[in-house]
């Protein structure tokens, strides 16, 4: 049931269309290099096949699985020789191009960048972080997207009707039977088309395809998740830009498919944890202290108990005032310990440990804060060249609200003591970091 043309080609029809870019080049033999990104069963070999149909060039295939740099090798040599002879340059496609490491992704620089091969790659991963970037710049990108659902039905029906597919069965199914095949195969044609086949095989010469037929046949069947692939970490991306947007809805059903597609339960914890000072920080401390609770859980528990644990955590968080104000702070320190260098701790704070460091007036200066009325004696403790710089600005929201009154409280007890330097807001950008 593979196609052999664009037109029956499911899915992506901005790059599959009449008239779009990668189908005019692939049908008139005038594609480069180029790289073709996407889910598993979403047509990146199949558009290979039909390059191959098109061009009147050596087309040579190797699968990145199984073959290395001798075979690798032995193809460039091939190419070098047409180069020498003057004939047009081969087409090289690599299916699972992500697998080669380094070394072998550079060994295509030369011949790519000269022309002598003419790269077809296809991957399921990111290629930003799978492929060498030197490599990825001399290759034009283009992302597969998966069929829809109703995309995927009609596939499966033509299957069904098809001569070469089922068509001698005489079977009949409902819509509702193929969408759940397309349910359970998540928009994955190959999937799909091998789900069908195996249901169709249980049943006899004339039965009907049903969603019970077609569960039963798919049984317990494992989610397509890799946790090294770039789809885990979009998937944790939004459950945290869920946390972030006060989202609780979107934030348990991201939370839920990695859970159920099999991830570490303490990575997600983990991530929660970070959530909770980066996103929420001093505007409700709790927040902190329930993303902590959830991480113990994961340990003491294990799934699937500890998942309302992770639950209960990211609702709280989604529900929690934001504040990015101790993120921004800690960039504004670190920035400024970046520009202004290791500072030496002024003398009044260090430690008078021997008689010498006494002789010398280690120390003098420092006012005991217990020995003011209020316990706060109003000095600044950073080096000179960075008094009167501020790091961290409360925001009105949640619990920093009280901590924005406490500092006030403070600020006010330093200027009446005569030490104004430090305002609420930074005196210059050079100085805060901001």
């Amino acid at each position: 049931m593979r196609p052999t043309g664009f037109d029956s080609l499911l899915g992506s029809p901005s790059l599959f269309g009449t008239d779009s870019p990668l189908r005019r080049a692939v049908e008139q033999d005038a594609l480069g290099s180029a790289i073709l990104w996407g889910p598993p069963g979403s047509g990146k070999t199949t558009v290979a096949g039909i390059l191959r149909t098109n061009t009147k060039r050596p087309f040579r295939t190797l699968s990145a699985v199984s073959s290395g740099l001798p075979e690798l090798r032995a193809l460039l040599d091939e190419a070098s020789k047409r180069k020498r002879a003057g004939l047009p340059a081969p087409r090289l496609f690599v299916d699972e191009i992500h697998r080669w490491n380094k070394a072998q992704q550079d060994a295509l620089l030369p011949m790519v960048e000269s022309g002598q091969v003419l790269l077809l790659g296809a991957t399921t991963e990111n290629p930003s972080y799978a492929l060498n970037p030197a490599l990825l710049s001399r290759c034009q990108s283009f992302r597969l997207e998966p069929p829809s659902a109703e995309e995927v039905r009609t596939l499966l029906r033509s299957a069904l009707d098809a001569p070469q597919g089922l068509a001698a069965r005489n079977l009949g199914a409902s819509d509702e039977a193929l969408d759940e095949v397309a349910r359970c195969c998540d928009g994955d044609l190959r999937a799909s088309l091998n789900l069908l086949e195996w249901a169709a095989a249980t049943l006899p010469d004339g039965g009907d395809l049903t969603p019970q037929v077609v569960a039963r046949a798919a049984g317990t069947r494992p989610r397509a998740y890799d946790r090294d692939g770039d789809g885990r970490y979009q998937q944790i991306s939004a459950l945290h830009k869920s946390v972030r947007g006060s989202d609780p809805q979107a934030g348990l059903y991201w939370l839920a498919r990695m859970l159920q597609d099999g991830e570490d339960p303490l990575y997600i914890a983990r991530r929660l944890v970070r959530m909770a000072s980066e996103d929420v920080g001093l505007a409700d401390p709790q927040a902190l202290v329930q993303a902590l609770a959830a991480k113990d859980a994961c340990e003491l528990l294990g799934m699937p108990e500890c998942s309302l644990a992770l639950a209960q955590a990211t609702v709280f968080l989604c529900l929690s005032p934001k504040s990015n104000s101790l993120e921004v702070a800690w960039m504004a320190a670190t920035q400024a310990i970046e520009r202004h260098g290791r500072l030496p701790v002024p003398n009044a704070f260090v430690n008078a440990v021997t008689r010498f460091d006494r002789r010398l007036g280690t120390g003098q200066g420092y006012k005991y804060d217990h020995d003011s009325p209020d316990g706060y004696s109003g000095q600044d403790h950073l080096p000179s060249s960075l008094q009167g710089a501020v790091f961290w600005n409360p925001v009105p929201r949640g619990f920093e609200r009280e901590l924005a009154k406490r500092l006030d409280w403070f600020e006010a007890r330093r200027e009446s003591r005569g030490d104004p330097s430090r305002d609420r807001e930074p005196p210059a950008k050079s100085e805060s970091g901001l």
